[in-house]
């Protein structure tokens, strides 16, 4: 699960980490908001961790088990793995350790220890599939600072927690079922814990440093994946990534650097996309004169007030409505914002209604606001009159408003309504049915958002670049080297935190020849950031991953 405001929280993410205001489960998929202090961890992650355990944790480790689950009435039997490796950061050789070991003076070097991740993962092989042919999918949420809980207990592990879909979820007992939209039916998969998330953890000097950074994280990923193909032997196996929220960051730049790696992706696919953080929804009114976040995110603000009722003349297609706010965000919208101050008093006006049309606001709000709606005060506005806040992840929750004088929403209604549920089933689930006992304690998230190192290097510079972070030509690098690679975007229609219609501009962006464009295809749900709470969208997004697996797991 990037996200905003606090983390305790995918999402899942849900890039796991949510906007100007809400605090994501469990540090969750999207982006925590940076004007806000994160939101202290539970106790349980302040206590500290008994030495031994951290120490014998810095090593590969794995505990195996095995299961059934039935995926359209068909029974998988799977052999799981709960483990570890151990990754490094950049520029570190394997003979590192030996030489610290000939020489007992170099432990005390000011460099020593180096910085080292113990990164946690869960696999799952289907029995009986011969390793060379069965695909391989890496899967992981975002934050950043999310572990991967939410796509492995929510969309396509053999076990999912059971939520109710737009409400909270009462407290506990919490109850997991058989998940017949898992993913095991077309991919042996491996849900990875991101550093310092999960079981994951971090040492050495300046391990932050190491580790929490968009290229420092890509690199660690990398590392993880390449020793996991050796240790299992799935070089020859059709290889994908699937990342969600942050998690897109990740896997679009790992296309990329596993590139350079040799390992040539026979997909990559994406869900609740963030590749451009210059399109991103957070802040921009921080940021004058950038108004491409106003534009993508105005699909979704029409989406919420169709879904409650507060779009003008709301048509029952939702589909072909939002095609017209589409063509009027990229139009005239897109060309009014772009005037500034310049944008005659009548034109102002004539846009301001068309925004209240679509939006449910009241033309008055809208020319105060300067036809600029942040999320966060949309999230606030949209149900004011019942003192209602709605969701971040998903807009289709509403919760009671918690200041009713604030400007924008100060918390994330869906994230407080399942959080619990999934770390509590997930505490149930690995130690019960995983057998995986590690005596550390597991961090759902990790409220490192605003220590970040956000500078990337993109191919063609010769350094880290100081601005938002962009992908794009990293994606676009890797389709040009192995152009039959494809890419799978997916998004809901009700997300504020990566918008829809955000991920549809990211790729009209993306630097590649014509020919390359139809490896890209795209898919939206009428869901939220986490497209598998709901379980008929669950059940979309399994049937359309599921079937761009078993379409590119042969080169073609």
């Amino acid at each position: 699960m990037a996200m905003k405001s606090s983390i305790a929280l995918a999402l899942a993410g849900l890039l796991a980490a949510t906007a100007a205001m809400s605090a994501p489960p469990a540090a969750h998929q999207t982006r925590e908001r940076a004007a806000r202090p994160p939101r202290a961890e539970g106790s349980a992650d302040k206590k500290p961790e008994p030495k031994q355990a951290v120490k014998q944790f810095f090593q590969p480790s794995e505990t195996r088990s095995a299961g059934l689950v039935t995926v359209g009435g068909q029974q998988i039997a799977y052999d799981a793995v709960a483990g570890t490796l151990v990754v490094h950061a950049k520029d570190w050789e394997d003979t590192d350790e030996v030489e610290a070991d000939a020489d007992s003076s170099s432990a005390k070097d000011k460099n020593a220890p180096k910085p080292e991740a113990s990164m946690y993962y869960v696999a799952y092989f289907r029995q009986g599939a011969p390793a060379a042919g069965r695909p391989i999918s890496f899967l992981f949420n975002g934050g950043p600072g999310s572990s991967s809980i939410w796509l492995h207990m929510g969309a396509f592990g053999p076990v999912r927690v059971q939520t109710l879909d737009a409400r909270h979820n009462p407290p506990a007992p919490y109850s997991t079922v058989n998940n017949d939209a898992s993913l095991l039916d077309a991919s042996d998969l491996v849900f990875i814990d991101a550093p310092g998330t999960g079981f994951s953890r971090v040492a050495g000097k300046d391990k932050d440093k190491a580790f929490y950074g968009v290229d420092q994280d890509i690199h660690a990923f990398t590392d993880f994946i390449t020793q996991f193909l050796t240790k299992y032997g799935r070089w020859n196996s059709p290889k994908y990534v699937f990342g969600e929220s942050y998690g897109t960051m990740r896997a679009a730049g790992l296309t990329l650097a596993l590139k350079k790696a040799d390992v040539d992706l026979n997909g990559v696919m994406l869900l609740s996309d963030i590749l451009n953080w210059d399109f991103m929804p957070d802040d921009p009114q921080l940021n004058p004169g950038i108004d491409t976040p106003y534009i993508v995110a105005l699909p979704t603000y029409a989406a919420t007030a169709w879904y409650f009722n507060k779009a003008a003349d709301r048509p029952a297609d939702l589909h072909a409505f939002l095609d017209g706010v589409e063509q009027f965000a990229t139009g005239d919208y897109a060309q009014a914002l772009l005037k500034g101050n310049a944008l005659p008093d009548a034109e102002r006006q004539r846009i301001a209604q068309r925004l209240s049309a679509y939006t449910g606001l009241p033309v008055s709000y809208l020319l105060k606001s300067n036809l600029r709606i942040e999320y966060g005060a949309f999230q606030k506005e949209l149900l004011s009159s019942q003192a209602l806040t709605t969701g971040t992840l998903d807009t289709r929750f509403a919760g009671a408003t918690l200041d009713p004088l604030s400007k924008v929403a100060s918390y994330d209604p869906q994230s407080a309504a399942i959080g619990a549920a999934y770390v509590a089933a997930y505490h149930d689930y690995v130690r019960d049915r995983l057998r995986y006992q590690p005596g550390i304690q597991f961090k759902s998230g990790i409220p490192i958002y605003g220590k970040w190192d956000y500078k990337h290097q993109p191919p063609g510079a010769d350094k880290p670049l100081i601005m938002l972070p962009n992908v794009l030509p990293d994606l676009a690098s890797a389709m040009k080297q192995n152009p039959t690679m494809k890419v799978m975007v997916n998004g809901g229609y009700f997300d504020v935190s990566t918008p829809y219609f955000e991920g549809k501009m990211e790729l009209r962006h993306l630097p590649v020849p014509a020919s390359l464009l139809g490896n890209i295809e795209y898919h939206y749900y009428q869901s939220g950031h986490m497209v598998y709470v709901r379980p008929d969208t669950l059940h979309e997004l399994h049937d359309n991953v599921a079937d761009f697996i078993r379409r590119t797991e042969v080169a073609r």
